[in-house]
């Protein structure tokens, strides 16, 4: 069975889309997911995406991290799947109905409204979510949010200077998330300017995460570090982020198409 696929990215975050709207395909498998995400053996890429039929929105988008695992939210793949609609959709996700706006080399994405309560996020037991009586070396006391998916948020003085790639899995795998947790560090460096590196549950560093920068600029909002409309630099490059109280997140940022292809599915099943 030949499949095509279309090979995509927001700001070097990329993906495997797979558009099953038309035409359904096999049941998947972490194990599938993990192969074709494998950067040597595989297509390569953060995430594998899957577009289906909804019965309620215009379709429906599933996420599959590179280690196979299905998450609920990923705000880059949904850019690139706004661009490859090419017109304003509801889109069905694990984490909720996200509204996209296709533009010029990019998209405007809704990603709903963020969620504090601890068993929301969820935590393991009850606690502030803005502070967490929590540490890991020389990350202390971060703030907690879920945008679709589960995310815990240090600010430091220096987020180059953290070893998150020891610290990361640490965090991600700590029995106080029982879901596992996105990890991300930020540092403000000017009016309204984040920089912020992300460890991606299920995926580890990437060079930029949607969800990730949409919860460190409520963070950084709620924490009072930056006004209502937050620039936020990732390795990859720039989202802009709007977050009002009580409002939905709004982020805007580039995406693009790299190539398409097909493969055999039995190679990879």
């Amino acid at each position: 069975m030949r499949v095509p696929f279309i090979k995509m990215h927001g700001l070097g975050n990329d993906f495997v889309v797979l558009d099953a709207r038309l035409a359904p395909l096999p049941a998947i498998t972490a194990t599938f997911a993990s192969a074709i995400a494998d950067r040597h053996t595989g297509i390569g890429c953060d995430q594998m995406i899957v577009l289906e039929p909804s019965e309620t929105q215009s379709f429906r988008m599933r996420i599959f991290n590179s280690d196979g695992g299905e998450v609920e939210a990923c705000g880059n793949a949904t850019r690139a799947v706004a661009l490859l609609h090419g017109e304003p959709a509801q889109i069905e996700t694990a984490g909720g109905v996200l509204a996209l706006e296709p533009s010029e080399g990019g998209a405007t994405v809704d990603m709903g409204k963020p969620r504090f309560n601890w068993d929301q996020i969820p935590l393991d037991y009850p606690m502030d979510t803005l502070t967490m009586p929590v540490g890991w070396g020389a990350l202390q006391h971060p703030s907690a949010v879920n945008v679709g998916n589960p995310h815990v948020i240090f600010f430091v003085d220096d987020a180059d200077a953290i070893d998150l790639a020891t610290l990361g899995p640490q965090i991600e795998h700590d029995p106080v998330f029982p879901q596992r947790v996105n990890v991300n560090v930020a540092s403000l460096v000017g009016p309204d300017h984040l920089k912020l590196h992300v460890w991606e549950r299920g995926a580890g560093l990437t060079r930029a995460c949607g969800t990730g920068a949409c919860a460190t600029a409520v963070a950084a909002i709620r924490c009072k570090l930056a006004g209502e409309k937050v620039r936020v630099t990732l390795p990859g490059g720039d989202l802009i982020i709007e977050w009002r109280e009580g409002e939905s997140i709004r982020m805007t940022g580039p995406a693009a198409e790299s190539f398409r292809g097909e493969f055999d599915w039995d190679d990879f099943a």
